[in-house]
């Protein structure tokens, strides 16, 4: 279980994120909603402590992840895996190395430096990027990629440091339709299969309305909704979004539903 109480976060004067509380059950699937600004990046970052809290605590299960220091904290990293908007892949190196990185909390430096990749660890890459139907792809290098390629060999690095709890932040920002949808069916996928809790940054209502279990929206770095999509109503998602509203709205008409089929991972799979 993830527990966030009286989250806030200063740069100078300015608060980007403010007495933020929520709590998120194991293996939930939760939509962070809002227009640019809002604080939302800020809000992941701190989660997975690339960002320090200027107040407030953060627990997941029995720790305290806001006391973390050091060795304790590159664990936790590892524990919530964090997936960004624009890939952070290695252009130059091919991509069964980019997802081996996600391995590196797990063996000497020296093997991660010289690419000697244990056997095993090069089995766990390539089943990562078999699921997301890339496999044929392990010996190209990650810049020759589709952003849409680049990104799901981005989830197959964050799959293979065996998460808890998966960060995205705003993953689907630079992509098109298309692989908008492949990508969202790719997150969803890793929670209904393996029950991982997904935590996405979303701009568009439409997808976190078709995807998400529960939707927290923020405003000028503040919760000021928490519950499932249903109860956000029009006139929510315009206090939300402010001048965004109209145009988010007449989005969120249009919303895709996922859809479920037998796919990579054996049984039901959404697709």
């Amino acid at each position: 279980m993830l527990v966030v109480e009286g989250l806030t976060r200063r740069f100078g004067t300015l608060k980007a994120v403010s007495d933020a509380s929520f709590v998120i059950e194991p293996g939930a699937f939760v939509g962070v909603i809002g227009p640019s600004g809002a604080g939302k990046s800020t809000l992941l970052r701190m989660i997975n402590r690339l960002v320090d809290p200027s107040e407030g605590v953060i627990r997941f299960g029995n720790e305290n992840v806001t006391a973390l220091t050091g060795r304790d904290l590159r664990r936790w990293r590892r524990r919530a895996a964090m997936i960004f908007q624009q890939f952070n892949l290695v252009g130059r190196l091919d991509v069964l190395t980019n997802v081996l990185m996600g391995r590196v909390a797990t063996v000497p430096a020296w093997r991660s430096l010289t690419g000697l990749w244990p056997e095993d660890d090069k089995v766990v890459a390539l089943s990562a990027l078999e699921q997301f139907d890339i496999g044929s792809l392990a010996a190209k290098r990650a810049e020759h990629l589709s952003g849409g390629q680049q990104q799901r060999v981005a989830i197959a690095r964050a799959m293979v440091q065996e998460p808890e709890l998966i960060l995205a932040d705003e993953p689907i920002a630079s992509l098109d339709p298309r692989n908008t949808r492949v990508v969202m069916d790719a997150l969803l996928r890793i929670n209904r299969h393996f029950g991982i809790t997904v935590l996405c940054n979303l701009h568009s209502l439409e997808i976190a309305r078709s995807y998400c279990d529960r939707l927290i929206g923020m405003a000028a770095g503040r919760v000021v909704f928490d519950g499932a999509p249903v109860q956000l109503t029009d006139a929510l998602a315009r206090d939300i979004y402010g001048l965004d509203s109209e145009q988010v709205l007449d989005g969120s008409a249009r919303a895709p539903e996922p859809r479920v089929r037998a796919g990579a991972f054996g049984e039901a799979a959404v697709a």
